[in-house]
């Protein structure tokens, strides 16, 4: 108990091995466990638990589904865990574990992570599961439903998650996972033909008792058992949490009354109806031979007990000064973590204001680079613009010259030019002066000639008309 205080209170702060197992929260929309299916006989899961409350989890271990559980946010406890026996391994290093998608499944992160890196990092964390801080100075140990000693090395590992763990008390967690043990490896398996067929259920049924107000304390642990083989069988046992040597076993119709109203834990009772009975017996007699060894164990332990009750009283003398060390240890641990936050303020806003100051100078840079360039570029453009307009202007002012002295020029050149045109143009005029002359004086001499004829024509026409009207007509002769 001590250890697991002190493991407790450690794991809040440090982690040893970061992100080593992941898990998927399956939704209500689907109808089975996804990939942890495999772990149920037909690949069927339990019917019955309806309730909203009631979250299935595939716990996976290196992206491989290692065992299915189905866990009441309500109670913050698992009501079963399904997985197959592999094969029994010496217990290894408890790194506990929780589900983020159990308290936010709208978080994003899709795996399971060590309870000490999800801390800080979900504004939600235990809202819906139960957390190591839970069972600190509580009397109660996280009790795996799906034990860690009948799974192989590299399955232990996810099996040490609190969506596996219910409140038990640390002699009843001992007892429960070693008679687990026991009836599987010395009753189970050596009575199923097919070994990776043997499917197994173990859970607790939740009472009104809470640790911290919080987590429900198992009042009943049971175990179900389906070897779906040939010769198939099914088995059932029970544990009263308030009686640590009861250990009864029933047949899988009897567990299913005992548990909620409705609840089919193996789909077709798994060979209920065709079991073998020679196996059944056999089964059941090696049951009994582990009850029978543990009662007898039970009254070797009288005197363990006697010295537990002196160990108890020295408990109760101790227990303030355990109290004030877990105190001081929490406040110590509290203390490092505002040492280290602080330090990670301090280093990221230090780190910010370089950071800012390295992106300043580096704009003012590039910005003093850009203009000199643009300053050395444009140097030579101006230089050839200037040139252009200093030869621009100088056409322009021969132009100009060029121009003016033209106009200058033009007029005495003209009146030259005219004056010794003059000569030339009179006297090539002469002849044709005369021409002119000749033939005007011509025309008017026809002129007259013409007018005069003209008009004695018009007077002998008059004379001859009168005559011929007033002259008396002669002979033809005359």
């Amino acid at each position: 108990e001590w250890s697991l205080k002190m493991s407790g209170l450690f794991l809040l702060c440090i982690s040893l091995f970061p992100g080593f197992s992941q898990g998927r929260v399956v939704g209500k929309d689907e109808a089975g466990f996804a990939e942890c299916n495999v772990f149920f006989p037909g690949q069927i899961p339990p019917e019955g638990f309806t309730e909203p409350f009631h979250v299935k989890i595939c716990q996976q271990y290196n992206r491989e589904p290692r065992f299915a559980t189905l866990y009441s946010t309500k109670d913050k406890i698992p009501l079963y865990s399904a997985f197959k026996y592999t094969r029994a391994a010496e217990s290894g290093e408890e790194s506990w574990l929780v589900e983020p998608q159990v308290d936010d499944p709208e978080n994003g992160q899709h795996e399971m992570v060590l309870e000490a890196d999800a801390v800080g990092t979900l504004a939600s964390l235990g809202a819906n599961q139960a957390l190591t801080s839970d069972y600190v100075g509580s009397g109660y140990e996280r009790g795996l439903l799906n034990p860690s000693l009948l799974n192989e090395e590299d399955f232990q590992m996810a099996t040490y998650t609190l969506t596996n763990a219910v409140p038990l008390r640390p002699s009843l967690s001992k007892i429960w996972h070693r008679d687990i043990g026991r009836v599987v490896e010395q009753a189970l398996v050596p009575h199923c033909s097919k070994k990776d067929q043997l499917y197994l259920l173990a859970g607790a049924v939740p009472s009104s008792v809470r640790v911290r107000g919080k987590v429900s304390v198992p009042e009943t642990l049971w175990l179900a058992a389906c070897c779906d083989a040939p010769e198939g069988w099914s088995l059932g046992l029970v544990k009263k949490v308030n009686d640590e040597s009861s250990l009864a076993d029933l047949t899988v119709g009897e567990l299913e009354k005992q548990l909620l109203a409705g609840v089919d834990l193996f789909k077709g009772n798994c060979g209920e109806d065709n079991k073998s009975k020679e196996k059944m017996e056999a089964i059941l007699q090696a049951v009994s031979q582990i009850r029978s060894g543990e009662q007898a164990g039970t009254s070797d332990n009288q005197e363990s007990k006697d010295s537990g009750l002196v160990r108890k009283v020295a408990g109760i003398i101790a227990t303030p000064f355990i109290k004030l060390l877990e105190l001081s240890i929490y406040l110590l641990v509290e203390l490092v973590k505002f040492t280290f936050y602080l330090l990670w303020l301090v280093t990221k806003r230090v780190c910010s204001t370089v950071l800012d100051g390295v992106c300043s100078l580096w704009n003012g840079t590039v910005s003093y680079l850009k203009a000199i360039s643009m300053v050395l570029i444009s140097i030579p453009c101006d230089v050839g613009r200037v040139i252009a307009n200093i030869f621009m202007g100088f056409l322009g002012i021969i132009q100009d010259v060029a121009v003016i002295t033209y106009r200058i020029l033009r007029i005495p050149v003209g009146f030259v030019l005219h004056l010794a045109a003059f000569p030339y143009y009179s006297i090539c005029a002469i002849p044709s002066v005369l021409k002119d002359m000749a033939t005007g004086i011509g025309g008017t001499l026809s002129l007259a000639v013409d007018a005069t004829a003209t008009i004695l024509h018009g007077l002998y026409y008059v004379v001859s008309h009168i005559a011929k009207r007033f002259v008396p007509k002669g002979s033809s002769g005359d």
